[in-house]
Order: structure tokens, then C-alpha cells, then sequence
């Protein structure tokens, strides 16, 4: 095989993994003053960098998908959740829209919207330490999650179950609901998420920060909710996260947050498409779903897997299934071994195999930064395998040999285990009995190729899938609607939904409603939104 690695797939994972609207945050608790700065000298100052600067190029080109590239009037830097709240008493006093970059990795035009006049850049606010007062340890919003890891790590041993792509920023992430390579052993980042510090925006164009937390009897609890799961650019910008297990006891700072692994058992499988007829790959695929079906349990010896099944096209010559293990040693390699020769039974097709162990930070914690690159990303939660004409559908169209240069993928991600603990409504995340995510995308360089040849396949493939429901994942039986983390504005678009179930409800199902009066509370004059945004209620 060209040789796959574990860490090359699940950085593509993570692009498409735990990334979001990194657009921005949400709102939460009471007024109150603002949190406790961090130690350490004073920050700098803001800055303004508007079009001729030398820095606004760089500024505005670092959202992730290269489709997309914003003219604000200006870009303001800050360092502390003040200048953020100066940031946006300027905009609302100019009568300017806003957008928030964190890490950049925003799927949609969100950020970068013609409407969007300024863009209040987060990624300077990094810091990561211990709140002994809130016994819970504080985010800022433009921590690189590889930074976080390794802070958490090296300075307590423990971890947030958060995106397998270390590049990705925290900021628009955790919104979303936050998955990546250890929620089915411990859950979802936001399962963990204490507290939320966030600017917003009151009736009478006050600004003003504020902390909301998990506490149900806090006033401002409806905030912190929202922020656990209701994706970014919808209530404010938050500027700090603090995380804490909601069933640990003490003050002790490495007792609060799950132990991060010692190691990890990396593999991979791959299957060259010319091994692959109609009959085999469909065997692969139902393989793999029928296992995701039986092996999904918070208890299974599976809950530290975490999988990627990459159905590429023909043109790129293979099928990999790629992933780690938690754990190391003869117990790991033989529970890897038996879940690919489950994925593999009766395919007739041998994959080329490879698997190492490797320390845990290294594994998690390499940030390396990615090039922006144009694409189209769909997704869709599954609560059960593609049906077998689902399967036949994926089959046609990545076997295809009249795409010309398109080279696009579906890929199926683990999911479940602790996540699925969880009820519908304890978080904004409606999902909680998915067994996997299903990505899809296509992707193409900005002097070659064709986008609309690759947006067409991509939403034909999608369309294909779920033509059964109006071309999208409604919730039922097998499906269970989309993921905000990967925005789509096709699922607003009636010529692309015709199915009468309104984007809300495939992202939020019936906690669309609550989302809604919390957006009436904090954001009544719709400051902050974007072509996704929880909308005011009639």
C-alpha cells in the first residue's frame, strides 16, 4: 500500500474530527466580573489591522477551508476576555457585524461571510492552568488542542476527550459538542465542560462578560447548556472554558479530569480497489457497521478504539481502516487483530497490515499545521449500518470511472461508548445512541481541478445515500441527522432538502426550542449569527 499512517488519517480525522464553527461562542451565566486574569505580565494590547497592514493577508487567509476568504473592514487581535468586550462594544457602536476566529477550522463561510465587517481574532488567548477557586482547570478559547494536551499532560497526567487533530482550536470545538480518539472510552469534551465565561450582548446594546456553569441552580445554567453542544456564532463570543469530570470529588487537580493513556496501539488495514468488486466492498462496509452495532457498548474491551473506515474513490486505488487502541501490549494487538478480521470476514480480499505502539503525547499532542485547502464537507450521525441500498449507492459512486479528476472520500468514524450514557437533553448534543459519524467530502486544489464538478459529486453521493428521506440524514431508524461541528448549509437549502425536516432538527432535533428561548435571553438583538445560527423565536 502507499503507506497510510495512523497519524496521516486521523489529522485528515481531525479536520474533518472535532473541529467546528470555530466562528464563535455562545453566551452564559448572570452578569458578573469578569473571571480572574491569569498570572503573568501584563498582556499586550489589542490591535486593529485593517485592509493595506501587512498582517491582514495573513489574518484573513487562516480559515482552513481555502474556498472561503473574508474582506472585513478590520481584523481586531486581543489577549483577555476586556479586550474582547472592548471589541465588541466598538462593533455594536459601529453597527457593524461580527464574526470570532479561534483555531480557524470552521467548515462554512461563517467567519468569512461578505456581511462580516469585523472579525475579532481569538488565537493569542492560549493560556491553560489549574482555577484552584473552581477546582476545575481554564481554557482560553485560542488553545491549540495539541497545546492543551500537553499542558494537561505534563503538568497533571490528565486529558479532555476532545479532537484527534492537534491543530484545531478550542474555541469553536468544545461548541459543538467536542468527539475525538477517547469519547467512547470517557465521553464528549463538553460531557466535562464546568463552566463557560462569555461576552454577549444585552436589549439595550450593553456589553458585558459573564460565567455561566454546570450548577442547575446557577441563573445563568441555560447559558452554560447551550454551550454544550449548540455550536458557535450563536449567543457570543466565550473566552474561557473551565473543565472538570462531573463525578469527581476533591480538590486534588489530578483526580478531575479522566487519566490520559500511558500508550497507544496504532493501525492500520488497506485494500487495493482492484481487489474490491460490488460484492466485497459491500461485505467490508456492512462488516464494519454490524461490528460498530455489537461493539458500542460504555463497557464493551472496545471503549478505548478509535477508527476510521476511509472510503476513498477508485482513483485513489485504496480502502483503509485506520484507528488506535488506548492500550498496548499482546491484549491490545489481539483486540485489534479480531476487529479487523471482523471488518475483513468473507471479503476474500487481504488488506496489507501494520501496527506500533507509541506514547501517548506523541501520539495526540504533534501539532503540525495544515495548508487551507478548498472543500465540501457533509456529514450524518448513523445509529445503525447503511442499509444494504445505502451501501450499493456509496459502492456506485466511488467506483465510478467517469469523475474525471474528482477524488472524493466517505469517512466512517467510531463512535458511542460513554458518549451514548448521556440523555438527549442533559446537553445541547441530541445525538446520544449514534454508534458512528459518517463524513463526506471532496476536496481540490485552487489552480486544478474543477469545484463544481467536486461540489456536484460530493452532494450526488449524499443525495444517493439518503434518497430514501429527502436526501438527507433524518432521524429514524438508521440515521439520525447531522453534525454542527461540520456545518452544511445545503441542509437550509429546499432544493437540497426535500425532505419537510428543517436544518434545525437535523442538527438539534427537539432541543432546537430551548436553544432558542436561551438565544432570546442573550442575544435578543441577533449580534451574533451566521447562515446556521440558532434563530430568535418568532
Amino acid at each position: 500500500m502507499a503507506e497510510v499512517t495512523r497519524r496521516g488519517v486521523l489529522a485528515g480525522a481531525a479536520a474533518i474530527g472535532g473541529t467546528a464553527a470555530a466562528a464563535a461562542a455562545q453566551g452564559v451565566t448572570a452578569p458578573a466580573a469578569l473571571a480572574a486574569p491569569m498570572d503573568g505580565p501584563p498582556p499586550p494590547a489589542p490591535v486593529t489591522v485593517a485592509p493595506g497592514d501587512p498582517r491582514y493577508r495573513s489574518l484573513t487567509h487562516r480559515g482552513y477551508n481555502a474556498r472561503f476568504v473574508g474582506k472585513p473592514d478590520y481584523v481586531r487581535v486581543v489577549n483577555t476576555s476586556a479586550q474582547v468586550v472592548g471589541a465588541v462594544r466598538q462593533a455594536v457602536r459601529e453597527g457593524k457585524r461580527i464574526a470570532v476566529r479561534s483555531g480557524g477550522h470552521c467548515f462554512e463561510n461563517f467567519v468569512d461571510d461578505p456581511s462580516v465587517r469585523v472579525v475579532i481574532d481569538l488565537s493569542p488567548m492560549r493560556a491553560v492552568s489549574y482555577d484552584a477557586r473552581r477546582r476545575a482547570f481554564a481554557v482560553e478559547p485560542g488553545a491549540l488542542l495539541g497545546e492543551v494536551y500537553r499542558t494537561l499532560f505534563l503538568g497533571w497526567g490528565v486529558t479532555i476527550p476532545a479532537g484527534a487533530t492537534a491543530e484545531v482550536g478550542v474555541g469553536g470545538h468544545v461548541l459543538g459538542g467536542g468527539y475525538g480518539s477517547l469519547s467512547r472510552r470517557y465521553g464528549l469534551s463538553v460531557d466535562h465542560l464546568h463552566a463557560v465565561e462569555v461576552v454577549v450582548v444585552d436589549a439595550s446594546g450593553k456589553v458585558s462578560a459573564v460565567v455561566a456553569t454546570r450548577d442547575p441552580a446557577d441563573p445563568n445554567h441555560d447559558l452554560w447548556w447551550a454551550h454544550t453542544g449548540g455550536g458557535g456564532g450563536n449567543f457570543g463570543i466565550v473566552t474561557r472554558y473551565w473543565f472538570r469530570d462531573p463525578a469527581a470529588k476533591g480538590s486534588d487537580p489530578a483526580h478531575l479530569l479522566p487519566r490520559a493513556p500511558e500508550a497507544v496501539t496504532t493501525f492500520y488495514a488497506t485494500w487495493s480497489w482492484k481487489d474490491l468488486d460490488q460484492r466485497s466492498f459491500s461485505g467490508l462496509v456492512r462488516n464494519h457497521g454490524t461490528w460498530h452495532e455489537h461493539d458500542s457498548a460504555p463497557h464493551s474491551p472496545y471503549a478505548g478504539l478509535f477508527s476510521v473506515l476511509m472510503l476513498n474513490s477508485r482513483r485513489a486505488g485504496t480502502v483503509s481502516l485506520v484507528g488506535h487502541l488506548d492500550s498496548t501490549g499482546e491484549g491490545a494487538r489481539r483486540l485489534i487483530d479480531d476487529y479487523v478480521a471482523a471488518v475483513g470476514r468473507g471479503v476474500g480480499a487481504r488488506p496489507d497490515r501494520g501496527q506500533e505502539e507509541e506514547p501517548w503525547l506523541q501520539s495526540e499532542a504533534a501539532v503540525q499545521e495544515t495548508a487551507p485547502a478548498s472543500f465540501k464537507a457533509k456529514a450524518a450521525y448513523l445509529r445503525k449500518r447503511f442499509t444494504d441500498r445505502q451501501i450499493t449507492a456509496v459502492h456506485d459512486h466511488l467506483s465510478s470511472e467517469t469523475d474525471g479528476d474528482v477524488d472524493g472520500s466517505l469517512w466512517l468514524v467510531s463512535y458511542g461508548g460513554k458518549v451514548n450514557t448521556v440523555p438527549a437533553g442533559a446537553t445541547a448534543v441530541a445525538q446520544r445512541d449514534s454508534i458512528l459519524k459518517a463524513v463526506y467530502m471532496n476536496s481540490w486544489e485552487a489552480r486544478r481541478g474543477n469545484p463544481e464538478a467536486c461540489l456536484a459529486w460530493v452532494r450526488d453521493l449524499y443525495r444517493s445515500v439518503y434518497a430514501d428521506s429527502g436526501g438527507v440524514p433524518v432521524p429514524g431508524t438508521v440515521s439520525d441527522g447531522s453534525f454542527i461541528n461540520y456545518p452544511d448549509t445545503d441542509l437550509a437549502d429546499p432544493a437540497l432538502n426535500t425532505s419537510g425536516t428543517a436544518w434545525h432538527t437535523l442538527y438539534y432535533k427537539d432541543n432546537y426550542p430551548r436553544l432558542q428561548r436561551v438565544k432570546a435571553r442573550w442575544d435578543p438583538r441577533d449580534e451574533f449569527r451566521h447562515a446556521l445560527s440558532v434563530r430568535p423565536p418568532e
